[in-house]
């Protein structure tokens, strides 16, 4: 499709794909959508991003990142059918972490029949310079049905500028305000005492936080916490954060892991570990290692149905068993960190339940998303060698900081070692381990 142009696409559930080619300095991107009724957004629930994945009808999820033959891509689950009476419009977007969009090559939108996998548009944006948000289609009903057109157009002011032009209101970190010049201390003056008690001053109003959404088509929102636009990527060169200082150490953190293979592999075989293609569907288990304050030390995983409790000791719950790596679902644990103070440590790990003998070829991004706070993900570094198991991140309690580590570190258990006993072994947890099934 050209820029502007537009085409019927079928009123079904579609995948919408953003993708480009990935380089060195090329920075990441994240898809968003905003689903909108005379031009604007009813509340921000019709933002759909990274740090609010699901529309409140269901019409829209955010499914998250795949890197897959040189490409990366970033989907949302659109639909359509599901969509409100009232919505006109779906606006999809993208947004640059890092650089800018003249800095992102082959940068394009492609729309899929979810059921089907037939391309119903796809729209290769080219020409971007400084912009670090672009418009890249939008959905809109007309006479009964849906078409999708190819938008381009583009935002130097980021995700943030994007999302208030629509009408939602941001929490973001503002520049401070310079500070007014000192003002000399006064002269105290004899006063005769007051009369009668004295009379309380009014409450100081609090300033107005965003754009006003003054729009005669479009009923007020509702009162409602400001979007937070913020997220952390760990990185090799910057693999820590501080959970402390984002304000995230309170209410329930989500850790979720999704996958996508290339190709599918039972093991290694030869003396240089050549891969060999794999007949079943790999399951990946999200497990956590964890040591409590007062020494007592646990698994949770789905083994043995050791899925522990969020509201009792260890305070983690692994939340069920998923095969396809899908981030709508995937592997998920659940933290209550309202009980911060009854952890030590824990780790975050996964094995190879069944389907393959190796990580080899696996794409995995790793999200922990606390309750308040910034999202924290990172991906994982491809496998080279024959691991069962990979440490994924390190949840410390130092006293007066909870702080995340990226480890990302693919073991290899020695023959006849569970990957269970070699993280174990690998992160010096002392425990006992005997075989179970689930």
């Amino acid at each position: 499709m050209s820029k502007g142009s537009n085409t019927p696409v079928p009123t079904t559930a579609l995948r919408v794909e953003t993708g480009w080619r990935p380089g060195p300095g090329v920075p990441d991107a994240d898809a968003s959508a905003l689903l909108l009724v005379g031009g604007k957004v009813r509340s921000d629930g019709d933002f759909v991003f990274y740090n609010q994945p699901v529309h409140p009808s269901g019409a829209v999820r955010h499914e998250g990142k795949r890197n897959v033959g040189g490409r990366v891509t970033d989907t949302l689950l659109v639909d359509l059918a599901q969509v409100e009476p009232a919505v006109e419009t779906v606006v999809v977007a993208a947004s640059a972490d890092g650089g800018t969009f003249g800095q992102v090559p082959d940068l394009y939108i492609e729309v899929q029949d979810a059921a089907r996998g037939t391309v119903a548009a796809r729209f290769d944006s080219t020409g971007a310079t400084v912009e670090t948000a672009f418009v890249l289609g939008e959905f809109y009903r007309r006479q009964g049905a849906w078409k999708f057109r190819a938008v381009g157009q583009g935002y130097s002011s980021g995700l943030e500028g994007l999302a208030t032009d629509f009408g939602i209101t941001v929490d973001e970190p503002q520049h401070a305000a310079p500070q007014p010049a000192p003002v000399p201390a006064p002269v105290p003056v004899t006063a005769p005492p007051p009369a009668g008690p004295p009379v309380p001053l009014p409450p100081p109003v609090a300033p107005a936080v965003g754009l006003p959404r003054t729009i005669a088509s479009v009923p007020p929102a509702p009162l409602a916490s400001p979007v937070r636009l913020t997220k952390v990527t760990l990185t090799k060169a910057a693999p820590s954060v501080s959970l402390t200082k984002q304000g995230g150490t309170e209410g329930a953190m989500r850790v979720n892991l999704n996958w996508q293979m290339r190709k599918q592999f039972t093991g290694w075989s030869g003396k240089r570990g050549r891969a060999v293609a794999a007949h079943a569907d790999l399951d990946l288990d999200l497990c956590a290692l964890y040591e409590l304050a007062d020494g007592r030390k646990g698994v949770v995983q789905a083994l043995g149905n050791a899925f522990g409790s969020l509201h009792r000791p260890p305070y983690i719950h692994l939340d069920g068993d998923d095969r396809t790596g899908a981030v709508a679902s995937g592997e998920n644990l659940t933290i209550n960190l309202d009980h911060q103070r009854d952890f030590r440590r824990i780790l975050v790990f996964v094995t190879i339940y069944e389907g393959a003998r190796s990580f080899a070829d696996l794409h995995a991004t790793v999200t922990l998303q606390p309750q308040y706070g910034a999202p924290v993900d990172f991906s994982l570094d491809e496998c080279t060698v024959p691991s069962t198991v990979c440490a994924l991140a390190l949840i410390t309690n130092t006293g007066s900081d909870l702080l995340v580590q990226r480890e990302a570190r693919y073991l290899v258990p020695e023959r006849g070692v569970s990957p269970q006993r070699t993280v174990d072994h690998a992160y010096g947890w002392g425990m006992n381990w005997t075989p179970g099934r689930k």
